[in-house]
């Protein structure tokens, strides 16, 4: 699953505790990010995706007050674009030395909410990948659980590492050291949803889960960048999927439901799939009615109306492609949570309101552009990263050459 990242923007068992390698793992810590109640796991488990640092991020506060939101769902964990076992950011903005995410969480938990943290997505080096073993990935994250405090975390195996059966190995082992090491820790795990459920390598990893003997509170699917057409062909791939569970595992039926999730795509997907408020109303009944455990998706950071309103031309990271009021998407996850929403919330603030003046040129597709040159782009103010010409700003998303300075 490209989540906009692209467009936009040796196996560790039952062994391993038994011969006593989770004591490599460091003692959690009480730091100023960790003082905090825990939320129920239903909380947990309605977490929608933000991005903190990437794809202008709306102000978190904010869609609390308007939505009644109290989870979010932060993303991603990766290891170092540089080489390394040691959990960063995106790959480049290392956990230990982190500020900026930290103030994000205290502020979410200064108004009584909560944060979960995934690690891996789509793109960049994951640490099942890096590190040499499960119990060297666990303290990797053991890291970013230590650091903030957490009470929740999401294992997203995705391409490409989700074809690499020792990187999912560890990732899995990794998983069961937490859980093990961290009583109470909600752990949920995210895969690629088909119409038969889930793919080959989400089967191989559901197996390599079975024989470690390892059971997170769910196993998520993402229906979606797979030929889907609405919620019809979401529910059918969530029916088919618990046959797997319940193949794989020995379940019964409603063992497995209590044990799956989903993780939608608001809008406009990568491929060109629509998902509308009235799809994802849809996929809540179902998901509620089966008594399944997670309801989430892709992205806060879309769950906005693109300008123009309707621009089904283009799949973004920062609006949804679909007519909607802002924050309309998240209102989903409250009611999955089991509260109501807000009849009438505040509007939307700006999530930069900049200094009202735009920069005095505006972007020329003939120009050269160098690392610090600001432009005026669609009420935007841009600033170049690096050299470029030709690349217009807004187009290419986090990994482009343009940096979103906010509206001016």
């Amino acid at each position: 699953m490209r989540r906009l990242r692209t467009l936009l923007c040796a196996a560790a068992s039952t062994a391993l505790a038994a011969a006593g390698l989770t004591a490599l793992l460091p003692s959690p810590a009480a730091g100023a990010e960790s003082s905090t109640a825990a939320l129920s796991n239903r909380w947990y488990a309605a977490a929608p995706y933000l991005m903190p640092l990437d794809n202008d991020p709306p102000s978190a506060t904010a869609i609390m007050d308007a939505s009644g939101l109290k989870a979010f769902q932060l993303a991603f964990i990766l290891a170092p674009n540089g080489g390394g076992c040691s959990p960063t950011w995106d790959g480049t903005a290392p956990v230990s030395s982190d500020t900026a995410v930290g103030s994000v969480i205290s502020a979410i938990r200064a108004k009584g909410g909560d944060v979960s943290v995934s690690i891996g997505g789509y793109g960049g080096t994951k640490l099942g990948q890096a590190c040499p073993d499960a119990a060297s990935t666990a303290a990797a994250y053991q890291q970013a659980i230590d650091k903030y405090g957490l009470k929740a975390i999401d294992f997203d195996l995705e391409e490409p590492e989700y074809e690499n059966a020792a990187a999912i190995s560890r990732e899995i082992g990794a998983a069961k050291i937490l859980q093990q090491r961290n009583p109470g820790l909600y752990v949920s795990v995210t895969t690629a949803g088909t119409a038969d459920g889930t793919g080959w390598f989400g089967k191989q990893m559901l197996n390599e889960a079975k024989a470690q003997g390892f059971t997170p509170n769910n196993f998520s699917i993402m229906p979606f960048d797979g030929g889907f057409s609405g919620a019809g062909a979401q529910t059918a791939a969530l029916t088919a999927f618990n046959a797997v569970l319940r193949s794989t595992f020995g379940w019964s039926e409603a063992t497995a439901y209590a044990h799956e999730g989903f993780s939608g795509m608001n809008g406009r997907s990568d491929t060109g799939e629509f998902f509308t408020q009235a799809d994802f109303q849809t996929v809540l009944d179902y998901a509620t009615s089966h008594g399944m455990d997670r309801f989430t998706f892709w992205s806060l950071n879309r769950d906005r109306q693109c300008s123009p309103p309707d621009n089904s031309g283009r799949t973004s990271g920062t609006c949804s492609s679909v007519p909607q009021s802002a924050w309309d998407f998240a209102k989903f996850s409250v009611k999955f949570a089991g509260a109501t929403p807000p009849t009438n919330p505040p509007t939307e603030p700006p999530t930069d309101p900049g200094s009202g003046t735009c920069p005095a040129n505006a972007w020329s597709a003939s120009a050269v552009y160098v690392k610090g040159d600001r432009v005026t782009q669609n009420g935007h103010a841009w600033e170049a990263k690096w050299w470029t010409t030709g690349e217009k700003p807004g187009t290419t998303g986090e990994w482009g050459a343009w940096q979103d300075d906010g509206p001016c």
